[in-house]
């Protein structure tokens, strides 16, 4: 399925808009790689235990939104975005949206 963040696909015509399609993934932070980071917060550089977790989540994410575009009988995901949001203490939402359609 090809997923895309603008609004049209070069050589496609979108035939039909089909819906609004989500995916999201909650990632908790995990006590271990929070002490490493706490440490990295004072040396300076990179969080690599979370940049692992948001890749996780991200991935995650976009392939529960590519789930939701195959229930439409999607052919592409146009306008696909991400978001993010702080859903307790230690937790944040990563959230993949787009706009499921189908082409030709």
């Amino acid at each position: 399925m090809m997923v895309a963040t603008t609004d049209n696909l070069p050589g496609r015509e979108i035939k039909e808009v089909l819906g609004v399609v989500f995916g999201s993934c909650v990632q908790m932070k995990h006590v271990g790689k929070d002490l490493r980071a706490m440490g990295r917060n004072i040396l300076g550089g990179e969080a690599k235990a979370y940049t692992e977790l948001m890749e996780e989540a991200r991935r995650t994410a976009m392939q529960r939104m590519l789930d939701d575009a195959k229930k439409l009988d999607a052919d592409a995901v146009i306008g696909m975005r991400y978001a993010t949001a702080q859903t307790m203490h230690g937790a944040a939402e990563l959230i993949a949206f787009g706009t499921a359609v189908k082409t030709h």
